[in-house]
């Protein structure tokens, strides 16, 4: 696979920090029948900053957007890490050592193990880190 198999499409909505807004987000993707695999919230200053793993990234855009949300794509890539102590070292220092710096991360936790979501100045250096290592990407296909 090339390294662009590996670039997923994460959306990222700002919204107000007020309650009932993460609700509204999710009702909007719910009526658009819109899968959310992961997502992770942020607040800064009285904004929060939902970022979500989706299956119909565009879907979700026209319908946040149309609902007045400030909502922008934003690429990321999941590594499968063992979800175990020292399975989030090991990729942090992978990256590390490649000189990669990660902007920000987020993980789940399934059946399969565990998938950290990272967002990566260098996408192409960091893949090719990762997959240098024999550490297990996970396509872009699989969110879709």
């Amino acid at each position: 696979m090339a390294a662009d198999d590996y670039i997923i499409r994460q959306i990222s909505v700002f919204s107000e920090n007020r309650p009932g807004r993460l609700a509204a987000i999710a009702h909007a993707l719910e009526e658009e029948c819109v899968n959310i695999f992961a997502f992770s919230i942020a607040e800064a200053s009285g904004f929060g900053v939902v970022r979500a793993l989706v299956d119909h990234p565009d879907r979700a855009y026209e319908r946040l957007t149309s609902e007045g949300f400030n909502v922008a794509f934003t690429d990321v890539i999941a590594v499968r890490m063992r979800d175990e102590p020292g399975g989030l070292f090991e990729i942090a220092n992978l990256l590390g050592e490649a000189g990669v710096n990660i902007e920000y991360s987020y993980a789940y936790s399934g059946l399969d193990g565990g998938v950290l979501i990272l967002r990566v100045d260098r996408p192409e250096d960091a893949i090719a880190a990762i997959r240098g290592a024999g550490k297990e990407l996970i396509a872009s296909s699989a969110f879709a």
